[in-house]
């Protein structure tokens, strides 16, 4: 039998709360530490003037890793939170205007794809069959720890069999002729924080993780899932203290064995789980003395992801009439110079493609009766360039209204009645990601299983890591499956 352990949570995002929730039902000793005003990490829901505002992750797939949460503690999702399916999952432009719907079942795919090469509707579906065998193969390892070299090597001869180490589109144009068509079908790495041009096609376990389980939005925003969840971990007597900022993770005799708090108070733990960013958590919370393998110069030689630019507004006009769907991807003329300017670059480029999110067609609840609410996202470089985002971030909010008043949302500018938004300094700053990266790690063969950071610690072994810096990676099925893994390493025992 398991010794009950007292166990602190650093951060409420969904990888800290997905764990506090699985060790509490076994009887831990739970508490969550939380910086901010209200738990949910990146995916903290701003309300400003009637309207509710996601801050973070919008795409929600995969409904049995929450089902499966609530499960283990006796309950049924249904009951805390709704979920309502999407189709098309996407919507996609052209920089010509002209749009791809990307749908849910093959037929509907197909009717797509003819409009914009024939050739490639019998092409399709062998892109889906190897995706398949990818997902079949991989999918199981996405919630069991790499913690040895061994558990990598297991994999490796199936990684190379499928071609999984070869960039995403690269590896989608083996199957897909129309380069347009080779985008729409490789920009998932995008959703972890990876370049398609090269993120290893192994994360194509995205596409299938959306045609398994479908694309969904949950009523109320994804807030109410933060909500779901807390009010959950509450009801299981799991503690969280809002407004409180650890400092520093204690360590003794090789061994973490609390945190101080901000205030200076020092709170003794058995066990830390960090969801906050895990190079922060090394650089940061824990002397360079006590760190053998992750030392700052170690931490500063990791490949991070971008940073993101993210625009949040409501408008006193609906936009029923737009060419607009629940989720858009828009494309720049020069897509992949773009990226490489975002992800290599050393400034602002002054074009962009963006992500936009307009949950009101779905849900008029999270606005004020007859207005719209919107969600646009720019990837845009991390704090290794040379941006002053103090004097930049207004004029690029500028630069993408007018991108959508010209293009897509007429008289955008005098129909916007709130607003915030957010870029890479909110990310270091706020959320303490290292280099306002926003997706931690970025997602390369090399930072990838067993050469991501444990979710064990390789430096204390009663510390541990959820969230996107740690096996399996970013994306919100990751950081959840991120919390089981951790769950189980800390207690495997069944529930009663």
């Amino acid at each position: 039998m398991i010794q009950k352990k007292k166990i602190i949570v650093i951060g409420s995002g969904f990888g800290g709360l997905a764990a506090a929730i699985r060790l509490a039902v076994k009887g831990h000793n739970v508490q969550i530490f939380e910086k901010r005003d209200q738990p949910g990490g990146r995916a903290y829901q701003y309300q400003i003037d009637g309207f509710k505002f996601d801050g973070g992750p919008t795409v929600i797939t995969a409904p049995y890793i929450f089902d499966e949460i609530f499960q283990q503690a006796g309950k049924q999702r249904q009951d805390y939170f709704q979920l309502i399916p999407l189709d098309p999952f996407y919507r996609i432009f052209h920089p010509d205007g002209r749009s791809f719907d990307y749908r849910h079942q093959m037929e509907d795919m197909q009717q797509e794809i003819a409009k914009w090469n024939s050739g490639d509707v019998d092409n399709y579906p062998r892109f889906v069959q190897q995706t398949k065998a990818m997902f079949n193969l991989f999918h199981p390892y996405t919630d069991k720890p790499f913690l040895h070299l061994k558990d990598m090597l297991k994999i490796m001869p199936d990684v190379i069999r499928l071609q999984g180490y070869r960039g995403t589109y690269g590896f989608v144009s083996k199957y897909i002729q129309d380069d347009f068509l080779r985008k729409v079908f490789s920009f998932h790495p995008l959703l972890v924080g990876g370049n398609p041009y090269d993120t290893p096609s192994l994360y194509t376990l995205i596409v299938q993780f959306e045609k398994e389980w479908g694309v969904h939005y949950a009523k109320g925003g994804t807030g109410s899932i933060v909500n779901a969840f807390e009010n959950l971990f509450r009801e299981i007597n799991g503690k969280i203290q809002l407004n409180t900022e650890v400092k520093q993770i204690l360590v003794k005799n090789g061994r973490v064995d609390g945190v101080k708090l901000a205030d200076g108070t020092r709170e003794e733990a058995d066990i830390v789980i960090s969801n906050g960013d895990v190079a922060s958590t090394y650089r940061y919370l824990i002397p360079e003395q006590y760190r053998k393998k992750y030392t700052d110069r170690r931490i500063d030689r990791f490949n991070y992801s971008m940073s993101l630019f993210v625009f949040y507004f409501g408008t006193k006009k609906r936009y029923l009439d737009s060419k607009f769907h629940h989720h858009n991807i828009i494309l720049s003329k020069r897509y992949k110079r773009l990226l490489k300017d975002i992800f290599n670059g050393s400034s602002l480029p002054s074009d962009f493609s963006l992500y936009l999110h307009m949950p009101t067609l779905t849900d008029t609840s999270i606005a004020p009766e007859g207005h719209e609410l919107f969600y646009v996202l720019s990837l845009v470089p991390n704090l290794r360039a040379d941006i002053n985002w103090e004097e930049t971030a207004a004029d690029y909010r500028h630069k993408i209204v007018q991108f959508l008043q010209e293009n897509y949302l007429p008289d955008l500018g005098q129909n916007i009645v709130a607003e915030h938004y957010i870029d890479p300094l909110h990310f270091q700053n706020t959320l303490n990601s290292y280099r306002g990266a926003a997706f931690s790690f970025k997602p390369t063969l090399f930072q990838s299983a067993f050469l991501r950071p444990h979710n064990r610690s390789e430096e204390f072994e009663n510390l541990y890591f959820v969230g996107a810096g740690t096996h399996p990676g970013a994306g919100v099925p990751a950081v959840l499956s991120s919390g089981k893994i951790v769950a189980e390493l800390i207690d495997p025992s069944p529930i009663k």
